[in-house]
């Protein structure tokens, strides 16, 4: 049986007979990957899936685009490919899905994609439903697929049941009988930008946020189907909608009769953002938990994926400074992009992420996933950046990647790391000296050292002795560096150094003497920023 923290596994050829052979064939069996999600493949826009995804070659005619997507699709680590039976029996894509270890299954000539989308995510979602802890248990799953026929023989129509946010939380049977927009919604689990900024253009939001009421939507200009919208509230509150594609205007009586269908999805929906919400909790708690290194000697179930991992620190959006608002953020883009069940917790002010190292690209969660993932948000808002801890194999070192992530995160961004992604092997130079930094503090009075004297002055006289020493430390003393460093002759430079040892005698042959000197430096820097 899967644990509550488990999905059940589904191979492409379990999922294929699930389905059915009249509309699918399986060509190709592969190395039998787990699928846990469809993805409609767009390859000019980059999409070709990831891990575990079953990839849908919608309008992939040819033999060439059919090469094409598996070549790509494979190294992402997607399950499989379903292509029209043209492309699907070429030999040449044959032999390729077999040589790239991937499911080949072929759609018949007669079946409709969008009857085939929604049989296979009806298949997932339906089977994933024990599993998802995120999401409630299996009984308010099943309670609410069950509501979406119930209002689905109200109005003879196809309907889905959505959030406040517009993810889809069940759908009712039929829903072949559909337009795009629906097929893409049930695909992607949850209302694509495209079509919710249709519908927010016809006001269609405004409505649900504001009154209880249902409401019809036209069809629209591009094809879109007519809508019947009934708003879902409970104590006022927002709670999310169902929505039937219907042919035109619906009876009144019919309408009623989902307004009390509603009331009752108001109850479910209160109920599974409770379940949500406790399930949350207890896996933040139980990943700040490692990451404080509070329960190394005991085994943290089967949530926790095998090692080896890293601690990731995560910036924080330039629009808020709360690190909750931050952590919903980032938890929203880690689903957006794939990972389900994202393992992130904040501590300390501070938003973490704890990655494993090794999978294929297209593993949500994984280190490679973390890396496109902020290639791809990071143009939008620079701050959204990702500090790299240490490798550790044991969960004990856990919090010694944590801490580094968080000294690490501080400095992304500056003129020395303004890449997104900085690891610590990368910079661990940068976070030795800034521990040693930090114990060496400007105002306790640079422990009576000599460079008190010298920024005195430099600020009576007007001479430029602290940096001209600082750049000779920088640059191990040799002449010509320093002074190009400073745009200075280097007898003006040998001047300076004989002006500085009157001011404040210091022996710059000892090691020691000079490390000292870097560090007071260091913090001088640091305390006038």
């Amino acid at each position: 049986m899967p644990t509550p923290w488990e999905a059940p596994v589904i191979t492409v050829e379990a999922l294929v007979e699930a389905v059915g052979g009249a509309l699918l064939r399986l060509v190709v069996e592969g190395e039998g990957g787990e699928v846990e999600d469809v993805t409609l493949a767009e390859p000019e826009a980059g999409i070709v899936g990831v891990s575990g995804d079953l990839v849908l070659g919608v309008g992939i005619g040819a033999a060439g685009s059919a090469l094409d997507l598996l070549e790509r699709a494979g190294p992402a680590g997607a399950g499989g490919v379903v292509l029209r039976a043209g492309p699907a029996r070429d030999p040449q894509v044959v032999a390729t899905a077999q040589r790239l270890g991937m499911a080949l299954v072929e759609l018949q000539p007669h079946a409709s994609w969008s009857h085939v989308v929604w049989l296979l995510r009806g298949v997932l979602d339906r089977a994933a439903a024990p599993g998802a802890p995120l999401l409630g248990d299996a009984g308010v799953h099943g309670e609410l697929f069950a509501l979406a026929d119930a209002a689905a023989a109200i109005v003879d129509a196809p309907v889905t049941i959505e959030d406040a946010q517009s993810r889809v939380l069940a759908y009712s049977a039929r829903q072949e009988r559909t337009d795009p927009a629906r097929v893409s919604t049930i695909v992607g689990r949850r209302v694509p930008e495209p079509v919710q900024a249709h519908f927010r253009a016809r006001g269609v939001f405004r409505k649900m946020a504001r009154s209880s009421e249902p409401f019809y939507v036209p069809e629209g200009p591009d094809g879109t189907l007519p809508r019947m919208v009934v708003p879902v509230r409970a104590g006022g509150e927002w709670l999310g909608s169902i929505w039937a594609v219907v042919t035109g205007p619906v009876p009144q009586a019919r309408v009623h009769e989902l307004t009390r269908a509603a009331s009752v999805l108001a109850l479910h929906l209160l109920r599974l953002r409770a379940q949500a919400d406790m399930a949350r909790r207890a896996s933040t708690e139980q990943i700040r938990a490692l990451l404080r290194g509070a329960v190394p000697g005991t085994d943290p179930g089967p949530w926790l994926p095998a090692g080896p991992w890293r601690v990731v620190a995560l910036g924080a959006p330039e629009a808020t400074t709360d690190v909750r608002r931050a952590l919903d953020l980032w938890e929203s883009i880690a689903r957006r992009f794939g990972w389900q069940q994202p393992l992130l917790a904040d501590l300390d002010g501070v938003v973490f992420a704890l990655l494993t190292v090794p999978g294929r690209p297209g593993t949500a969660g994984s280190l490679a996933w973390l890396r496109g993932l902020i290639d791809a948000v990071h143009p939008h808002d620079p701050a959204l950046r990702a500090a790299l801890g240490r490798l550790v194999t044991d969960r004990g070192e856990l919090p010694r990647s944590r801490r580094e992530a968080a000294e690490l995160v501080v400095l992304l961004g500056t003129d020395r790391f303004p890449g997104p992604v900085l690891g610590i092997e990368d910079a661990w130079y940068a976070v030795t000296t800034a521990r040693a930094n930090a114990a060496v503090r400007a105002e306790d009075g640079l422990l009576g050292g000599p460079l008190p004297a010298l920024l005195a002055h430099d600020r009576e006289h007007g001479t430029a002795y602290l940096a001209t020493l600082a750049a000779w430390l920088d640059h191990a003393g040799e002449p010509k560096t320093t002074a190009a460093a400073l745009h200075i002759h280097v007898n003006t430079l040998r001047y300076r150094m004989r002006r500085i040892a009157e001011v404040a005698p210091l022996d710059l042959r000892s090691p020691e003497i000079r490390l000292a000197l870097q560090l007071q430096l260091a913090a001088l820097a640091s305390a006038q920023k």
